[in-house]
């Protein structure tokens, strides 16, 4: 295939770690992961971050720096079959390096499928995902990896790429280009190089003028006509997501229900869609209604074992409970005002009545001295000071002004009198 029929972002892509542009902390003079390839002990490893960051270069790379032998799946068309087909052809060829990309859409059944090769050293894996390792790749394989943590590149990354692509590709070098505007490259891609290098080549088919000059208006002009209509790793993605959460948290179904569709239909992780549920139940709607928290989780279950098509029937239903409930972001704004002060105060000393005493010498220093057992007192309540003495008397929960909530707020106030202002 002649060069200029490759991808930019295929035609550019660095071969080096020295040419790697961003993640510093892993590939710079002491990163980490600098060190590991150096030394030729590749460990196996889950690389964890945002679209079109270099997961997949940095795989390719270190199968060449080692000079190891490299195998590529993906998790969206591949399965156990395959898996094991790497792993038999492993035991013939030391040192193998298999690539997994997309890696937390594995289920447990083939993530199991790796656990023997992995702890034996049959194979080292590499792991591209941009979902919480922690949430997607079972314990067992998560604790035989070393997780790495892309960062998303900033402005001055994705215009040093810029820079690389028109001064360095055979094709883009031939020709005088000047960047006046970059913004709307950047909005456009979203941060995702190989979208946004992609980008700038399709713009400049478009554009014949010598020299180009590119603007956000010229760039608008000609996306416009290739932007899908959903796009799971672009800004198009964070922008649907953003309007189906303030739908639900707006009380409006059709349009949250809307957006539910447009993800489905754009192949959005049911999970993804699942999980983002869980925490709206509890930010948005809380004590409002306890049992949205419920319903929510319930959801994410569901779907997991059920995946799609049958899962969007359920993610509607709860998309619409939800959206239909009441809406506090009381217990949200309390854990946030609490970490606030932890951060401003430090390590603040317990009061000595509320300290655990197993011993005798702590006894004798004065630890649960004075404790008042709340189930010996009418109401089961008893007051006494729970918060350090720095901060006694602080409010952090603030019931919403709902009905569960209100009941919430007078139960307390009947028990602390005044002490909260409740």
């Amino acid at each position: 295939m002649e060069p200029s029929n490759k991808p930019l972002a295929e035609r550019v892509r660095p071969q080096q770690l020295d040419e790697v542009i961003g993640q510093e902390h892993l590939v710079g003079e002491h990163g980490v992961l600098r060190k590991a390839i150096q030394s030729g002990r590749v460990p196996s490893m889950i690389l964890w971050g945002p679209p079109g960051v270099g997961k997949t270069t940095l795989a390719n790379i270190i199968a060449q720096t080692v000079k190891a032998p490299f195998f590529t799946l993906s998790a969206i068309s591949s399965g156990v079959k395959e898996v094991r087909e790497v792993i038999q052809r492993a035991k013939f060829q030391s040192d193998t390096i298999l690539f997994i990309d997309e890696i937390h859409r594995f289920n447990k059944g083939q993530q199991d499928a790796l656990l023997g090769a992995v702890e034996k050293g049959d194979i080292t894996l590499i792991g591209a995902t941009t979902e919480n390792p922690s949430f997607e790749v079972n314990a067992a394989l998560l604790s035989r990896s070393q997780v790495y943590t892309l960062k998303a590149l900033n402005k001055k990354d994705l215009t040093r790429l810029l820079e690389v692509a028109l001064t360095k590709d055979v094709v883009l070098s031939q020709r005088k280009v000047e960047l006046e505007e970059t913004e709307a490259l950047f909005n456009i891609s979203g941060g995702d190089a190989r979208k946004l290098l992609n980008l700038l080549d399709l713009v400049l088919e478009h554009v014949i003028d010598d020299p180009a000059i590119l603007t956000n208006e010229v760039v608008k002009s000609v996306a416009q006509q290739r932007v899908a209509t959903y796009d799971k790793s672009g800004d198009m993605h964070y922008d649907i997501i953003s309007a189906f959460i303030k739908s639900i948290r707006g009380s409006d179904p059709n349009a949250a229900v809307y957006y539910l569709a447009r993800m489905i239909e754009g192949g959005e992780d049911i999970k993804f869609i699942a999980r983002r549920l869980v925490i709206l139940a509890s930010e948005d709607i809380g004590n409002a209604n306890p049992t949205a928290l419920v319903i929510a989780t319930n959801a994410f279950q569901a779907v997991s074992m059920i995946g799609y098509p049958e899962g969007r029937i359920i993610l509607s239903q709860v998309v619409a409970y939800l959206a239909s409930s009441p809406k506090s972001n009381a217990a949200y704004l309390a854990i946030n005002k609490a970490q606030e002060m932890v951060k401003k105060t430090g390590d603040l000393p317990v009061p000595l009545p509320i300290r655990n005493a197993p011993t005798r010498l702590m006894k004798e220093e004065g630890y649960g001295q004075g404790y008042k057992y709340s189930h010996d007192f009418p109401n089961n309540f008893a007051p006494q000071e729970f918060l350090p003495d720095e901060i006694a008397r602080t409010t952090f929960f603030d019931p919403g002004k709902n009905p569960r909530e209100e009941e919430m707020r007078k139960r307390l106030r009947f028990l602390w009198q005044d002490k909260y202002g409740y």
